[in-house]
C-alpha cells in the first residue's frame, strides 16, 4: 500500500527546496525524481505513485526556482547546484531507509542532472533511468542565444504529449513557469552538453533511456549522438513511435510505466 504523498522542505544550496514524497509501507529500494525545465514535482504524483507501488519510497525535490522551492523563477544557470541538491536529496533519503538500493529518474533537463549527478559522482545509485533526456542539446532552442533580445517564445504545451489535456492541464498550472528562457540559462544548457560529452561514461551502471520518436524538445537524434559518446555497457533504450516529449504523460503511459518498473525490479531485485 502506497502512503499518500507529502511534501516537506528540505535545506538547498540557495533556500529552501519543497521535497515531495511517497512510499510503500515497507520500500524495497529509494527512487529519486528529477523533474524538468520550469514545472515542478507535484506532476510527477502518477509516476511516484506507480513506482511506491511497486515498492519505492520516493522522494522528489522541485529545482531551485522551481514549483514551491525558493529561487529566481527558471534560472537553470544554477544546474550543477541543482545536482548538489539532488544529492542532499539523496543523503536524507538513505539516511532514512539505509541500506536501500537507489533508482535515479531524470525527465528532461531532469536527465541532465541525473546524468551529472553520476558523472561527478554526487552521491549513491544503483540504476539510472533518463525520459526524454535533454543530454544532446536542442540546436533549435540554443539557436534563440544568437538573437537580441531573445523572443518571448515560452515552451508550447502541446509539445508534451499526443494527449491534448496534458498540455491544457500544463497550461493551467500556475506552479509551471510559462515565462520566455533566460539568456544565461540557454548558455548553461549549451555548455552542459559539451561538460557531459567530455565524460565520463555511465560504466557498467544498469541504464534505461526511453524516448519519444517524436519528441520536439529533446529531439531524438541528438540524444542518440550523446549516448553514442557517453552511454555504458549496460544501456537499454527504448524510442515509443509517435511519441512526443513527457512520455509518462503520453497516450501510452501505462505502457512507459510498466516498462519502467520492469527495469527497476531487474536492476535492484527486492532485498
Amino acid at each position: 500500500m502506497t502512503s499518500p504523498g507529502t511534501i516537506t522542505t528540505l535545506a538547498g544550496s540557495h533556500g529552501a527546496l519543497a521535497l515531495h514524497r511517497w512510499s510503500a509501507q515497507q520500500p524495497s529500494f529509494v527512487a529519486l525524481l528529477a523533474h524538468g525545465y520550469g514545472e515542478h514535482a507535484g506532476r510527477y504524483d502518477h509516476v511516484a505513485r506507480r513506482l511506491s507501488d511497486a515498492g519505492g519510497a520516493v522522494y522528489a525535490p522541485d529545482h531551485i526556482g522551481h514549483g514551491r522551492s525558493e529561487g529566481e523563477r527558471a534560472h537553470v544557470e544554477l544546474l550543477e547546484d541543482i545536482v548538489t541538491d539532488l544529492g542532499t536529496v539523496a543523503k536524507h533519503a538513505t539516511a532514512e531507509h539505509p541500506g536501500l538500493p537507489v533508482v535515479l529518474i531524470g525527465h528532461s533537463l531532469g536527465g541532465i542532472v541525473s546524468v551529472r549527478y553520476v558523472q561527478r559522482a554526487v552521491g549513491p545509485v544503483d540504476a539510472l533511468v533518463l525520459s526524454g533526456p535533454v543530454i544532446g542539446g536542442n540546436p533549435a532552442i540554443t539557436a534563440l542565444l544568437d538573437l537580441d533580445p531573445i523572443p518571448d517564445v515560452p515552451l508550447d504545451p502541446a509539445a508534451l504529449s499526443r494527449d491534448p489535456a496534458v498540455g491544457a492541464a500544463y497550461a493551467a498550472d500556475p506552479l509551471v513557469y510559462h515565462g520566455p528562457f533566460h539568456r544565461e540559462s540557454l548558455q548553461t544548457l549549451k555548455d552542459v552538453v559539451a561538460t557531459i560529452a567530455a565524460g565520463p561514461g555511465l560504466g557498467d551502471l544498469p541504464t534505461l533511456w526511453i524516448h519519444g520518436e517524436l519528441d520536439p524538445l529533446a529531439p531524438l537524434a541528438e540524444t542518440r549522438a550523446a549516448f553514442e559518446r557517453i552511454g555504458g555497457s549496460n544501456l537499454r533504450q527504448k524510442v515509443y513511435p509517435g511519441a512526443l516529449h513527457e512520455i509518462f504523460n503520453e497516450t501510452n503511459s501505462d505502457e512507459v510505466l510498466d516498462d519502467v518498473v520492469a527495469f527497476v525490479r531487474e536492476a535492484v531485485p527486492a532485498r
